[in-house]
């Protein structure tokens, strides 16, 4: 049995000074219904964020996309400035989730960013600044 919903019940009586069952219902059906709107694929999108939320992989994702280019790992360790493993570890959770390519060329290993990691760093120059 789902917990009652007290504090919701609280919260529409303040806001119409009164309250009844169907009152909370309607506004838990409205709230399901929005939850219906949530992307199927909304796993990919917490992948994707979580992956950017570590100073490294941020900054190695920023590095490829300001490049415009494919990145050997070589050219991403000094700048980055951690350790090669961390390096690799990142890239490879990068991918992971989408963004970043990588291809093999011999011994060297190239990185590309996606279309989809711009897009969220494009999104997040957009809106950085504005505090709500």
């Amino acid at each position: 049995m789902a917990q009652r919903p007290e504090r919701l019940e609280r919260l529409v009586a303040q806001e119409g000074d009164e309250c009844c069952e169907a009152d909370v219902r309607a506004r838990i059906d409205a709230l399901e219904a929005l939850a219906t709107e949530i992307p199927p694929e909304y796993a990919a999108d917490c992948d994707a964020l979580g992956a950017l939320g570590s100073t490294t992989r941020y900054r190695i994702v920023r590095l490829l996309a300001a490049a415009d280019r494919e990145l050997c790992v070589c050219e991403l360790t000094p700048v980055v400035n951690v350790s090669d493993s961390a390096i690799s570890h990142a890239l490879s959770d990068l991918h992971d989730a989408g963004l970043v390519t990588r291809y093999k060329d011999g011994t060297w290993r190239y990185y590309e960013s996606t279309e989809r990691a711009v897009a969220l760093l494009d999104a997040l120059d957009a809106t950085r600044g504005g505090k709500t």
